[in-house]
């Protein structure tokens, strides 16, 4: 990986996106990488007063798919120039807690907005970039709200309180969506030990961006 590499990674809330996201930089950054982990929305200044009007905010239980949609593509065109264009610029690897794909599965998907405006919308954000490589941990609906009915340290935000209907949808979308883009996208099994996952990731890394 000599050239800047920008990794996603996506699924459903309780998958375990954050806990390999930590681990795999971890590994990066001892082979000798300069790695930036950032996150959606959010991993900008503006990004976070986003993230935090579509997640925890009081004031976003009123809050329609429409205006959902154009909160997440405004967090994700600051970061995506702000952040990711000038870390691939500079050779670094940016390993991303979920991107344009989320918006495809959760906006247009689960809530069932009309496919054109979301992928306009989508392209409008990112401009011509797109992850080289995008990691589904793929985690059976009732699993990732058990996950996050036992979390110890936070509270679910708004988007976690979904019921179990929105998240097979979710699910449904990530598996389609990976079908359709083979060479993009990788999906592994998220209910398989950390470790196993870990490994796994490390692999597809290695047969995709080698």
């Amino acid at each position: 990986m000599q050239n800047g590499v920008f990794i996603s990674f996506e699924g459903s809330e309780g998958s375990g996106k954050s806990t390999q996201i930590d681990r795999l930089a971890s590994f990066l950054d001892q082979q000798g990488h300069s790695v930036i982990v950032t996150r959606e929305p959010g991993g900008t200044e503006i990004g976070e007063e986003i993230r935090h009007l579509l997640k925890h905010s009081a004031s976003g239980k009123e809050m329609c798919p429409e205006t959902e949609l154009l909160l997440f593509a405004a967090s994700r065109a600051q970061l995506v120039r702000q952040v990711v264009e000038p870390a691939l610029k500079e050779g670094k690897v940016i390993l991303c807690d979920r991107f344009l794909d989320s918006t495809t599965v959760y906006q247009g998907v689960a809530r069932k907005l009309s496919k054109d405006p979301v992928t306009m919308i989508n392209n409008f954000a990112v401009g011509n970039l797109m992850p080289h490589l995008t990691i589904v941990l793929d985690v059976p609906a009732e699993v990732g709200l058990n996950r996050i009915r036992h979390r110890v340290t936070d509270l679910p935000d708004r988007m976690e309180k979904e019921n179990i209907k929105f998240y097979e949808l979710v699910r449904d979308g990530y598996l389609m969506l990976a079908k359709s883009i083979p060479d993009r996208f990788v999906v592994l099994d998220g209910t398989a030990s950390v470790e196993a996952v870990e490994q796994q990731i490390r692999d597809a890394l290695d047969k995709r961006l080698a």
